[in-house]
């Protein structure tokens, strides 16, 4: 019997329950998995705690690694055997195995381990999304990075580079300042970011940065916006540190006419070719060492609620992974 993680309430990390959570059979266009590893995001915590609200009880987790146990009709483009990865609308990952859409798996090409495509699908096609059609990202560009040694900072931040922008990276230690130093960047803030904008500005010959990118969310918020030049896109995807509260569409323009946006990844994954375009893109940066994948820790599936501690706690350093 296929086992895995469940929350029956919201709360804190204690509510993840180690159960019995039957896969199913798949169904037409589906196929049965049996995952060997499973990414670990603040998107779990979200729905964890509520912040995302779903239905209970609940398996969280929307990314993973395995391989293909059975096709149900139809399926022609998988068959057992396949190693297949996946970064999923729907949250149901941290179980043993798992029924799925084969329209949203992609093939783990050969030389990537399981583990390592578990730590990048998510995350590496967040950051695709974030650089390339967010705001595609262009040489010279100043961009602002926060949680830069995070699992979607760090893959961020060196593919930005890759694109020859000049990143300034936000971390919330002088440890984590030494991880995103020795991925190559050179322009590093390093824990209270009261003075945020005034070292961008600084960092950025006094015009301010064209895009800042943050995972954080309300701690960060007016620092993020005052960091950014005239017409600067601000990206809020994340909310690590709570949701941002309600503000005035007048601060965008008194800073300089700001644009704002809240991205989803999975609104930029919808039809097959835009996934697999984007993990095409990423796994071929990883291939060419490009990427390098950070997988700070690894967790048994059954100890998600140290894991949820830990990444709650900041105590990770890049991605880390659930192994079933």
């Amino acid at each position: 019997m296929s086992h895995g993680i469940r929350i029956h309430a919201h709360g804190g990390p204690e509510v993840l329950r180690w159960e019995e959570v039957p896969p199913g059979d798949p169904g037409r266009g589906e196929v049965l998995i049996r995952h060997t590893a499973i990414g670990l995001n603040f998107i779990d915590v979200y729905e964890r705690t509520g912040l995302y609200k779903g239905a209970l009880p609940l398996v969280p987790g929307r990314e993973a690694a395995g391989v293909v146990e059975e096709v149900g009709r139809g399926v022609r483009s998988l068959a057992p055997g396949d190693r297949v990865a996946y970064a999923y609308s729907k949250p149901g990952a941290y179980v043993q195995q798992r029924v799925m859409p084969a329209e949203r798996l992609v093939r783990i090409p050969q030389g990537v381990s399981d583990r390592l495509a578990a730590a990048a699908m998510l995350k590496g096609l967040t950051a695709e999304c974030l650089l390339r059609r967010v705001w595609r990202v262009r040489r010279g560009q100043v961009i602002v990075i926060h949680a830069a040694a995070g699992g979607v900072g760090l893959i961020a931040l060196q593919w930005a580079l890759h694109l020859g922008a000049i990143v300034i990276g936000v971390v919330g230690s002088e440890g984590k300042a030494a991880v995103v130093r020795e991925r190559g960047c050179a322009h590093v803030v390093v824990g209270d970011t009261d003075d945020l904008a005034s070292r961008v500005r600084e960092m950025s010959g006094g015009l301010g940065a064209h895009v800042v990118y943050d995972s954080v969310g309300r701690d960060t918020w007016s620092a993020s916006l005052d960091s950014l030049r005239p017409r600067g896109l601000m990206v809020s995807f994340g909310n690590s540190s709570g949701p941002v509260p309600p503000f005035a569409p007048l601060e965008l323009s008194r800073r300089g006419s700001l644009y704002l946006t809240r991205p989803t990844l999975f609104d930029y994954i919808r039809r097959r070719t835009e996934l697999e375009s984007a993990a095409r893109e990423l796994f071929d940066l990883i291939g060419r060492g490009t990427i390098r994948i950070e997988i700070g820790r690894n967790y048994a599936l059954q100890d998600a609620a140290q894991a949820h501690r830990d990444l709650e706690g900041r105590q990770t350093v890049g991605s880390t992974v659930l192994l079933p």
